[in-house]
Formats: structure tokens, sequence, C-alpha cells
């Protein structure tokens, strides 16, 4: 395999985001408007913006101690960042929250007033961009969305800062939740994350969905026991195939299914031999705290998150540990890696 040459700011900006031994295990809370519904939902009356920096401040003082790295958004989360543990690394997101559902494609947008240079300056040590992606959309839709991730890349490059990816499989013409698309995903996954490993991109790391949805797997404790796309065999297959799609290092989100059901998810991935180099875990850790932060406070939700909370990221990365590889891997291994 040929030397990878990647520039100084670039790689030391990912291992900021990793450990020791170069795997990421990041907690995941850069969650907007959705959050912020669901904070009010539980107060019985609309959350405010101060709520949401709030509950973002106890996660990140109870959490970020078992994490190598916080995914934050600039627009609430930028006062979390003193109360992260020593050491934990920042990626901050570039995108606008959600897409314009009146236009077709669900096309992405910057926030209107930050660049890479201003997402660096507030603390930054790597830049993540979430991205609706089908691979079979029309062509003049994937043009625009082509465009859009090179124009981030090149500013990337530009401040030598890492640029995590985070592509999202949809298909308007299918349910995302549903059977149907459940069998179509791993084509899906498997086609944006050979996409996005071109270089012309700038993408450093993939922050990537599974290949398939677990409720569909036969076999797992996940299984909804219905309706089956896959035996746990075939799952295992399409983890290992989506996952020599890649040539750059890829981790696992978690989508917002529960703590239990992503544990289970990187069982099968560190078992089908996928060449993950980690997770960027939100909503399985702490979404259980969000009524508790409703109805009885912070204080309430920092002793949840003492217990609970922890207890689940805990659990997760003893899994991830065990099977993760270090995002030098794919390139060979740290000794083959030139840092200019």
């Amino acid at each position: 395999m040929a030397t990878i040459k990647i520039s100084k700011g670039k790689f030391n900006g990912i291992n900021s985001c990793a450990n020791e031994k170069g795997v990421i295990n990041a907690a995941a809370m850069d969650q907007r408007g959705s959050l912020k519904k669901s904070i009010g939902k539980a107060m019985g009356h609309d959350a405010t913006n101060q709520d949401l920096t709030n509950f973002k401040i106890c996660v990140t003082e109870v959490l970020t101690p078992y994490a190598s790295a916080i995914l934050m958004d600039p627009e609430y989360g930028l006062p979390t960042l003193p109360h992260r543990a020593p050491g934990t690394g920042v990626l901050l997101a570039y995108e606008k929250t959600g897409y314009d559902a009146a236009h077709k494609g669900r096309l992405p947008d910057l926030l209107d007033e930050w660049s890479v240079y201003r997402l660096v300056e507030a603390g930054a040590n790597a830049i993540k961009i979430l991205l609706y992606y089908n691979p079979y959309d029309e062509k003049s839709i994937n043009a625009r969305k082509h465009a859009f991730i090179e124009r981030v890349g090149a500013e990337c490059k530009a401040f030598d800062v890492p640029f995590f990816l985070e592509p999202l499989a949809y298909d308007d013409a299918y349910d995302e939740k549903g059977l149907e698309f459940a069998k179509l995903k791993p084509k899906y996954v498997a086609a944006y994350m050979t996409e996005f490993s071109k270089d012309r991109y700038g993408v450093d790391i993939l922050k990537v969905e599974v290949p398939v949805n677990m409720k569909y797997v036969s076999g797992t404790k996940a299984y909804n026991g219905n309706e089956s796309a896959y035996t746990k065999e075939q799952a295992m297959k399409l983890f290992k195939a989506a996952s020599e799609a890649a040539t750059k290092p890829f981790i696992y989100l978690s989508a917002g299914v529960s703590d239990d059901v992503f544990r289970e998810t990187i069982q099968l991935a560190g078992e089908s031999g996928s060449n993950f180099s980690g997770v960027l875990c939100g909503r399985a850790t702490w979404q259980d705290g969000v009524a508790i932060f409703g109805s009885k406070g912070a204080e309430a939700l920092e002793s949840w998150l003492k217990d609970r909370g922890v207890a689940n990221i805990k659990s997760l990365n003893e899994i991830v540990f065990k099977y993760a590889k270090p995002w030098t891997t794919i390139y060979g291994g740290r000794e083959n890696v030139e840092v200019v």
C-alpha cells in the first residue's frame, strides 16, 4: 500500500477527537430544534434557548469524561465547551438543522453567521456536515450536493482542519423506517461510502449509518418479531460489504436508536469484521434524560446522567474498544501515514 500523506493540522485534529489508540468514541450533542421541542413537551410549555443550552451543559459535564470528543452546535452549544472534560476534542456542526421540505431533494445549507474560520476560532478541532443523500436521485440534485461538499472540503483544507461528513440515506419514494427501505438501505449506504471516499470531496472521516435497520434483522434482540429484511448472518455480510466500500476512515452514528439496540448493533458490526474506527453516539446515551430534565430540572438530570447515562456510555465503550480499529488502519496503519 502506498504511503498516505496527511497534513499536520488534519492529523492532529483527528487525533484530538480520538483516544490514545486512535479510536473515536465521541458523544453527539448537536441536536437543536427537535431537542428543544422534546424538552418543551416534557416541561409542558415551550422551552427557551437557555433551557436547551442548560441541558447540553449537563450532558457535556457528566459524559465527556468517558468520551474522546463532543459534537456540538455553535448556535446553542458554545457555552458547554468550558464544561467538557480536559482533553476532550471538539467537533462543531456547520450545517443548518433539518431541511426545507418545500423543495425537492433535501438540499443542505450552511449556518449563515459561521465559516470554518469562525468555527476553528470558537474551538473546533474538526468540522462536521450532515447531508441527506440518495445515490440514485436526479443527477441535478446530486450535482448540487457534490459541489456543496467539495466547497466545504476545500474550506476545511484551507484552514487545515479535519472534515467529518455525515451522509444520511433517504428515498422519498419509501418510508425510511419501513421494510422496503430496509431492504434497499445496504445498497444506499455502500454507495455513499464509495462516493464520499473520493479525494475530490476532502472528507477525512465518514460518520455513517449502519447499513441495516436492526428491527428487521431476524435473530437479534432488536428484531421486531414480525417482518424480516435479512437474517443476522446476511446482516453481517452487509456490514462487511459496506465497510469494504470505504477508502476513508469511518465511524458509526447511533441515529436515535435506544442504547441497548445500539450496543447490539456495534457488537454485530464488530463480529462482521467491519473496519470501523469508532462511534459518534448521541441520543442512545442520554435521550431518556430529556423527560427528567423537563419535569424535574437540571439537578435531577445530572443525577440520572451520573447513574444511567454513565452506565450507558461505559457499556457502549466496552464494545467499541473491543472491536473498533484505529483510524489509520484503513491506510495500512500509522507507519504508512506521512504527516506533512
